[in-house]
């Protein structure tokens, strides 16, 4: 593990990441990256799921090396009298403690807020759960795939004639962990900037994608309005799709400007749609999306990848080619801007993942060190720290109390 004293505007502070998959150990990776000392505390034989989640090389988990990264890690089991004691003992020299448990675990342990605040006044607890710590499904098991299902996301995503759709991948926890990052630098700037005391916030997985699905709710509120699914084309605009090159590639395009509009009509060959009533406004192009597809798509459709990006690039028109993996790698953009970093790891030298999640030129953050082994701080944090005597580590270590 690097010994790099951590920078960012977050350094000095100390965050117990108690969470599990997905949306908990998110908030507190972005709040590693950006300088605060992160604490992951997991159950010394299970661990988090995360560890077994995805794909592994030579049986080191991969996904955990990026999402586990700032982290020291420390094995303990809070539903252990003992194990809770030396928690509270962590909690008196933290700043946050992230959790995901289902309403009423902690408090079942002895570790609600009003003990966690009576130890720690200044204490924050953010609480990430499916549905939230109040209300009929409070109780439920939630996962971002629930979120994603009832927000509307996957009734709008997919083919007109298909059915809807989920992201492969972990959409609304992704939201849900960014959004848990910035409520927690509320909290503290409250906290400290304002004189004030700790509090819980109760982050539900739902509500962010919900935010991020935009004006759903006031269209259907005052228009009952209830969108529905187009593919890939937008009800606000158009052209918006992916076309497919003559080389057999993809790009994509949008123009929710008019200007950009108008300037892909006529680099395709079509100035006189833009003359039409209905072509100034994005709503009503959209209405014509078939014509106008039609258009932009045979153009494209005779051209190779590269001379479709470099003609729009040269019209200053908006594209963008649809990206696998390994092309984002090896964008030029995306290499001079360091968006994907190469970091040293203990288990497989160097290795690749997103760099931190935003640029900031006074405090930027950075990637001290990937994901560790389950408890490889253990001993550090509870003898160096605590002061927790080494006859005790060995009999709790004994009891599966800690690891």
């Amino acid at each position: 593990m690097s010994a790099e004293k951590p920078t960012g505007p977050l350094a000095g502070l100390r965050v117990l990441d108690v969470s599990t998959i997905l949306a908990g150990p998110l908030a507190c990776q972005i709040l590693g990256d950006y300088g605060a000392e992160v604490i992951k505390i997991e159950h010394p034989r299970l661990g988090d799921a995360l560890r077994n989640h995805g794909l592994a090389k030579d049986g080191v988990p991969l996904w955990w090396k990026m999402l586990s990264r700032n982290k020291r890690t420390v094995g303990l089991y809070l539903g252990d009298p003992e194990g809770a004691d030396i928690f509270l003992q962590l909690v008196e020299t933290a700043d946050v403690v992230v959790e995901n448990f289902r309403p009423g675990k902690l408090e079942s342990w002895g570790l609600g807020y009003d003990v966690l605040s009576e130890r720690n006044p200044g204490l924050v607890l953010a609480r990430i759960t499916g549905f939230g710590q109040t209300g009929p499904y409070r109780t439920r098991p939630g996962f971002g795939t629930l979120a994603e299902s009832m927000s509307g996301f996957a009734e709008i995503t997919g083919l007109p004639d298909g059915p809807p759709t989920l992201p492969p991948f972990g959409l609304a926890d992704g939201i849900a962990g960014m959004a848990a990052a910035s409520a927690i630098t509320m909290a503290l700037y409250h906290r400290d900037a304002h004189g004030g005391q700790g509090q819980i916030i109760d982050q539900n997985i739902l509500e962010p994608i919900v935010t991020a699905l935009g004006p759903q709710p006031i269209w259907y509120d005052q228009l009952r309005h209830i969108q529905q699914r187009t593919g890939n084309r937008s009800g606000n605009n158009a052209p918006r799709n992916t076309y497919r090159t003559k080389d057999d590639r993809w790009v994509a395009i949008s123009t929710s400007a008019n200007v950009i509009a108008e300037r892909v009509l006529r680099l395709v060959g079509h100035p006189e749609v833009i003359d039409e009533p209905w072509f100034s406004s994005g709503r009503e192009r959209a209405q014509h999306a078939d014509e106008l597809d039609a258009y932009v798509g045979d153009w494209i459709a005779a051209r190779t990848r590269d001379e479709v990006l470099a003609a729009f690039e040269e019209a200053e028109a908006a594209v963008a080619p649809v990206y696998n993996v390994a092309e984002l790698m090896d964008d030029p953009h995306v290499q001079a801007t360091d968006m994907i970093t190469e970091v040293e790891d203990e288990d497989l030298g160097p290795v690749r993942m997103q760099n931190v999640l935003f640029r900031m030129s006074e405090t930027p953050g950075s990637i001290r060190w990937t994901g560790r082994g389950l408890g490889a701080d253990t001993d550090d944090v509870l003898a160096g720290e605590l002061g927790v005597p080494g006859e005790r580590l060995a009999e709790l270590k004994e009891r599966g109390v800690i690891g």
